[in-house]
């Protein structure tokens, strides 16, 4: 059984930067895909950044593409997400999730850590 824990999450400027940190546990991390998605009051969860182990690939959401960076480290079983240049919409909860593939639909994905906040003013 995979388990997630998210943290890093606060309050921001626009054009601050904020990183995030997800550890996992449960399992072989070097065999799962892990993402991160973020879910505003009143919209859908959406995916913001993957990594798919299989491939090598990251993937990210055109919004955040140039700004947000998933990184992972093997050796803390530990994966992230770097974002820069924050604007206000990108005020949501982030979630963290792993599963042996990566997709791009949020119910396709089996583990999930509790979201941490992040709050973006201008």
């Amino acid at each position: 059984q995979v388990r997630l824990a998210a943290f890093g999450g606060g309050l921001a400027q626009a054009g601050d930067s904020l990183t995030l940190s997800c550890a996992f546990s449960g399992r072989a991390f070097s065999s799962y895909a892990v993402g991160w998605f973020r879910q505003a009051p009143g919209k859908e969860r959406e995916l913001v950044a993957a990594f798919d182990w299989r491939s090598s690939r990251t993937s990210y959401a055109d919004s955040v593409k140039g700004r947000f960076t998933i990184s992972r480290d093997t050796a803390a079983n530990q994966f992230y997400l770097q974002m820069t240049s924050l604007k206000p919409e990108d005020t949501a909860t982030y979630l963290c999730a792993a599963n042996p593939t990566a997709y791009t639909e949020p119910r396709k994905w089996g583990s999930w850590g509790r979201g941490t906040q992040v709050t973006v003013s201008s």
